[in-house]
């Protein structure tokens, strides 16, 4: 069998991490299977799906380097629907409910308040062909729902196990609006049949939604595909993440310069069994991928992570990954420039910030004038190299019996004017013996 699996986004909202979790945990499933990755765009919801937002979508896919074997969009698919729509009215499972939305939530209330299930009470499969006909003929139009068995569902999932719902428990689903636009659910089953999607992942929060599927799929004479639900993923404090609000949408984090491949390991790794590291590729992290990593609990997506994680990445990055973005940066082509700086680097735009301890302005920080003033004196002639600064200093130490801290510290102060950062041994060479003697000097250089 061939393994092809699907995600499946509305363009109504930012793709935000939780998403592109679900797209990764699919995306990596069938790879490591050599199986196919379908990108399917749910855009039924007219009013609120944008073709910003779909650009947006497949924009930051890309960015993070999930190719898809096959694309489609539900907007272009509604002969499909209608077609399934009618073969579901035609076997009894679909029948018309005329209730408006005011009698439904009353009807809610009563239940509610009699502390019975809110469920729908199938009170128009009683109605008669003339009562329906009498609505009609007083304006109403028909919403259309899906006749459930009202009996035990039963699958084996791939993260949760055995898994049982109880359909008598749930409405019967409207998949047909008044206006005729389908809902979700339909479409996607007949999506999932029509490109032969043989194993569903997602979210937990779709664990009732499946037994309704199932139920569809079986109602179409359909394969019913595996599933496999997956715990949430969480913000920092637990809470949901929701792409109408924007919370850490991929655009964001874009914005923020984390790296792909350092947002590809998390999202790959947060929520199971194996330590949040960064991976060399994601053709690592396809080959470490299983479902049975996954754990239960909800996975929390903690931005100080996912920074360490993104700093890790630029401290390995050899120069000619990275020479056209530091140019792009205003950076002078420069490999020892990077190998002095990378491992203070968080996000690559710091090295934007560092690169002016080398060509300046930097306002020295005058702490032991003395000291700094016998340095200026003991200052080698160039060429320098990574050996300088140890022999400058060992030369300034004997001369004025400074040690450890009570040496470096005043000589980082002037010539950085920062408490920390590069090696400056480093460093020096990069600077130049002539901005070191004007910083020295107390002169912005």
């Amino acid at each position: 069998m061939t393994i092809v699996v699907r995600f499946a986004p509305s363009p109504t909202g930012l793709l935000h991490v939780g998403n592109a979790r679900t797209a990764m945990l699919n995306w990596l499933f069938a790879k490591k299977e050599e199986g196919k990755f379908l990108l399917r765009i749910d855009d039924t919801d007219t009013e609120r799906s944008k073709k910003d937002f779909e650009h947006a979508i497949l924009e930051d896919l890309a960015w993070l380097g999930l190719t898809h074997d096959t694309f489609a969009r539900q907007s272009e698919r509604s002969d499909a629907y209608r077609h399934a729509a009618e073969q579901l009215k035609a076997s009894g499972h679909l029948y018309p409910a005329y209730e408006s939305a005011d009698e439904l939530e009353r009807r809610r209330r009563r239940q509610v308040a009699m502390r019975k299930p809110p469920v729908y009470d199938r009170a128009a499969l009683t109605l008669t062909s003339e009562q329906r006909a009498k609505l009609e003929g007083e304006g109403r139009k028909p919403h259309w729902r899906f006749k459930l068995s009202q009996t035990k569902v039963r699958w084996r999932d791939l993260v949760r196990g055995d898994v049982e719902i109880d359909t008598a428990h749930l409405s019967d689903p409207v998949l047909i609006r008044e206006d005729s636009r389908f809902l979700y659910t339909l479409p996607s089953v007949v999506d999932d049949v029509d490109f032969a999607i043989s194993h569903i992942v997602r979210g937990e929060d779709h664990v009732t939604n499946t037994a309704v599927q199932i139920e569809i799929f079986e109602a179409l004479g359909a394969a019913v595909p595996v599933f496999a639900h997956f715990p949430l993923l969480v913000g920092a404090g637990g809470e949901a993440l929701s792409k109408r609000i924007g919370s850490l949408s991929l655009q964001e984090i874009r914005a923020d310069e984390i790296e792909p491949l350092a947002l590809a390991s998390y999202l790959a790794k947060t929520g199971t069994s194996d330590a949040i590291e960064l991976r060399p590729s994601l053709e690592a992290l396809v080959q470490e991928f299983d479902f049975a990593k996954v754990a239960r609990a909800p996975a929390q997506f903690d931005p100080a992570e996912l920074n360490v994680l993104n700093a890790k990445l630029l401290h390995s990055l050899p120069y000619t990954e990275v020479q056209a973005r530091l140019s792009a940066l205003g950076i002078p082509s420069s490999e020892a420039f990077w190998e002095a700086v990378k491992a203070n680097l968080t996000h690559l735009s710091d090295a934007k910030d560092l690169w002016t301890l080398v060509a300046g302005p930097v306002t020295p920080v005058m702490e032991d004038a003395t000291l700094l003033g016998k340095a200026a004196e003991l200052m080698p002639p160039e060429p320098w190299d990574d050996t300088t600064w140890g022999a400058w200093t060992k030369a300034v130490s004997a001369a004025t019996g400074a040690k450890g801290r009570a040496l470096f510290h005043p000589l980082r102060l002037a010539l950085s004017g920062r408490e920390s950062g590069p090696e400056m041994k480093k460093l020096l060479p990069l600077i130049g013996r002539e901005r070191v003697l004007k910083r020295l000097k107390n002169q912005e250089a």
